[in-house]
């Protein structure tokens, strides 16, 4: 990709990668965007790197600028390898000796991953950098998502470097908001909810204290996706209204089935639950992937999970979503479980224990039926269903 000129000398020179899929568990149809940023002042300063692959890309894009070897310093915002993976030969084409700021988190951070002796500068929260004409302010942000993380802030143009947050995985030619419009929203409501909303109170507390600073932006610049220019107070406010996690009158029912039993049980309870006007979405394990099922858990109001008892235990990928949905500690949920068994029975009731140590509020102690459910079967899920429904905030 060529550079691309987003504020008066401030250059964009990330890369698009078209065809990843998967980002550590996380499924991603859209490929994502490595973005990293060239300030050419009295010094000039490069923002973050790109993933290892996406080096030459890098490299080719500053050279249409500079020469590499006339960058004077580079700024780590977050120390995870897909940012900063090019690190190594950036830093070998730029000059070894060449200062490399970071927070001091990413002070320990960074030595661990490379193994490398460069000169690391870290940075106080609130501390600054004259580059000559434009000025860089740090904020830490640590756990936003890594302990290494920071925002860099350039007083001047009121644009805001801000690491992993407010991003999407999305690959486009298009480079920013206004060019992509509310499609882009999704996208960046699935990076919320499955990289970000473990964090959720960290960015609530963000927010009040960009609010405390003053700070205003003309615009943000995440290090995936395309950036916001034309309303950047749209994903902020986004961010806050998904952060308090207010839910919705809305259920994901996530479940798995061997020979269909399972899913007689969820279609009936689905029914039930739109019967009484609920905002439903079914979610076959083995078709929807965890990280979709998460977006759609993230403004959801209840969480209806259904398994198979197999090996007297839960279906694997039962197992895999719960554990996945447990580490990002959704809040403010309603569940319940359901399932078909055999012989033993046991899904239901690991199923409740999960969710009670999400703190869900479990409104039915759960249903189990064995073999195929007959009538009585099909009638008293869909009467779940109902009771879910009427369970929901109005």
């Amino acid at each position: 990709m060529k550079p691309l000129e987003i504020a008066k000398d401030i250059y964009w020179v990330g890369a698009v990668d078209w065809n990843i899929r998967d980002m550590h568990g996380y499924l991603t149809p859209h490929g994502t965007t490595y973005n990293a940023f060239l300030i050419v002042d009295e010094k000039i300063a490069l923002i973050d790197t790109t993933k290892k692959g996406f080096v030459d890309e890098l490299l080719h894009s500053i050279s249409q600028i500079v020469e590499p070897r006339k960058i004077d310093c580079v700024i780590s915002n977050h120390t995870e390898m897909d940012h900063s993976g090019g690190l190594p030969r950036v830093m070998h084409r730029i000059g070894e000796d060449k200062p490399l700021y970071c927070s001091k988190m990413g002070l320990k951070n960074l030595p661990r991953h490379f193994r490398q002796r460069w000169n690391y500068q870290p940075v106080d929260d609130g501390g600054e950098l004259s580059l000559g004409k434009k000025t860089l302010s740090f904020m830490e942000t640590r756990m936003l998502h890594w302990p290494a993380s920071m925002f860099t802030y350039v007083k001047e143009d009121r644009l805001l470097f801000s690491s992993d947050a407010f991003g999407q995985h999305y690959a486009s030619l298009e480079r920013f908001d206004d060019q992509v419009g509310d499609a882009i929203m999704p996208h960046a409501a699935k990076y919320f909810a499955n990289i970000l909303l473990l964090y959720a109170p960290l960015v609530l507390k963000l927010v009040e204290k960009v609010q405390k600073l003053g700070l205003v932006f003309d615009m943000i610049c995440p290090d995936h996706g395309i950036m916001w220019r034309q309303d950047p107070a749209k994903i902020i406010n986004a961010y806050v209204e998904w952060s308090t996690q207010k839910p919705k009158r809305k259920a994901v029912v996530a479940y798995d089935t061997m020979w269909h039993s399972t899913e007689k049980m969820a279609e009936a309870i689905v029914a039930g639950l739109g019967e009484e006007g609920v905002d439903t979405r079914p979610m076959h394990l083995r078709a929807c992937h965890r990280s979709d099922v998460m977006t759609e858990v993230l403004d959801a109001g209840a969480v209806v999970v259904g398994s198979p008892t197999l090996n007297n235990g839960l279906f694997p990928t039962v197992s895999d979503f719960l554990s996945y949905m447990k580490g990002l500690k959704p809040k403010n949920k309603i569940g319940a479980a359901f399932g078909s068994y055999g012989w033993s029975g046991e899904a239901v009731k690991m199923i409740n224990k999960e969710l009670e140590a999400m703190k869900f509020e479990l409104v039915d102690p759960g249903l189990k039926i064995q073999y195929v459910p007959d009538d009585k079967g099909i009638e008293a899920s869909y009467e779940l269903g109902k009771k879910i429904a009427k369970a929901l905030p109005s």
